[in-house]
This record gives C-alpha cells, structure tokens and sequence, in this order.
C-alpha cells in the first residue's frame, strides 16, 4: 500500500455517505482548491467527504529543477513527452491509497469521484479510468490525458463508461487548448462520454465552471429514490 499523503478534510454533512477527492495543480496544495466546496453549491442533504491531498514535493525538470508539490515530473513542453509516468503511477498509488480508507470509512466507489486541476486533473483521469471498480465520476480541469495509447489496455472494464466532466480555457497558455481537445477526443475514441465545457479564460477557473462541476457532482451522486 502506497503512503497516505496528508490531506484537508471537509464534510458538507454528518455521516458522509460519498467522497470527492480532487488533487491541486503544480506548485499549489490541497488548500488553494479546499476552497471550491461552497462554491459548488451542493445540495444540504447531500452529505460529501471533501480530500484535498498535497501532492509530494519534488523537482520538476521544466521548472530548471526547481522543488515543489507535484503529482509527477514535467520532461517537456511537448504533449505526448511531458509527463513522467512512473511519477505518474507513484501517485496513481497513492490516490489508490487514499480511496482505500475511504472504503474502510463506509464509502465505497461508486460513491466517490476522483477530481482535479492540471496535474491534478490528468492524475484524476489516469487513475480513475484504471481503477477495478466503478467510480461515480471524473472531474479533469484544465487538465490533458497521459498515455492515450496505453489506456486501450489499461482501462478498467468497471470503468468503461464512467461519467467525465471536462473544462478548459480556450487561451490557457500553460496546458493549450488543443491538448485537451485531443484529449476529449481520444476518450470519446475510446468509448467514453465526454460532458464538455470551454471557457474564454486562461489557466485558471472561473464561477461559471465551478457552477458546471457542482451539477455535475449533484448528478453523479445524489441517489435516486
């Protein structure tokens, strides 16, 4: 079992029967985004178990080997080359680690969401499409999906048509525009529906999408009488 990375923990009720574990961007940690749950403006009686982690500090090459919080390291600016994947897959791991407990809390799940921005998001979707059992949903910000070729292989059949919300800046400078089309397009390839939203914004978030986000997470884990 991977190590259990600290993380914030917020509950928008008592006894929280669903969890929404959402990873930072590059450089960041689980408090920058810890602030996004009332914006979300889930329901009062939909009890969720927020986890922010903090992501590992580490060097990151394309930084000029500057130490900071990352899910994994950064090679090149390039698509196809830029991300590290047996980084990658340590922090597959430890998102693996972190559903786990969830499951030992009660939750199981099909009652949790794999979440985040950039990195995180990326990280978001390599270890969501690859988990053995069923997710209620991804949610990837901003975000690009790493090792397109290796997902026909990889991807966990309980998985198959797991409900992705996808947002992206149409002038994000950082992870471009393009990037994440490819990316929708490579999943909707593959057999996945993709609920997609672009934004006339930069590497950034704005309310409008959180106000997508929290539908979405309203729709994929509210139980239906």
């Amino acid at each position: 079992m991977a190590e259990l990375l600290p993380a914030i923990e917020i509950e928008t009720g008592p006894k929280p029967d669903a969890a929404v574990i959402w990873m930072h961007g590059l450089g960041d940690d689980g408090h920058g985004w810890s602030q996004v749950v009332p914006v979300l403006q889930l329901p009062p009686g939909l009890a969720v178990r927020f986890l922010f982690p903090h992501a590992p500090t580490m060097p990151v090459a394309i930084n000029n080997g500057y130490v900071m919080r990352a899910w994994y390291d950064i090679k090149d600016a390039d698509l196809h080359a830029r991300a590290d994947l047996p980084g990658v897959r340590r922090s597959q791991a430890q998102i693996e680690a972190l559903v786990a407990r969830e499951h030992v809390r009660g939750i199981p799940s099909s009652r949790i969401v794999l979440a985040g921005f950039s990195q995180g998001g990326a990280v978001a979707l390599y270890a969501g499409l690859r988990h053995r059992e069923r997710l209620a949903g991804i949610v990837a910000l901003s975000t690009y999906l790493i090792d397109a070729p290796g997902l026909a292989a990889e991807a966990a059949a309980p998985n198959r048509d797991v409900p992705i919300f996808m947002a992206h800046g149409t002038h994000d400078p950082v992870v471009r525009f393009a990037w994440a089309e490819l990316s929708r397009k490579a999943l909707e390839a593959g057999g996945w529906k993709v609920e997609w939203h672009a934004y006339p914004m930069e590497h950034a978030a704005v309310m409008e999408e959180i106000a997508a986000a929290g539908a979405f997470l309203r729709r994929v884990l509210t139980v239906s009488d």
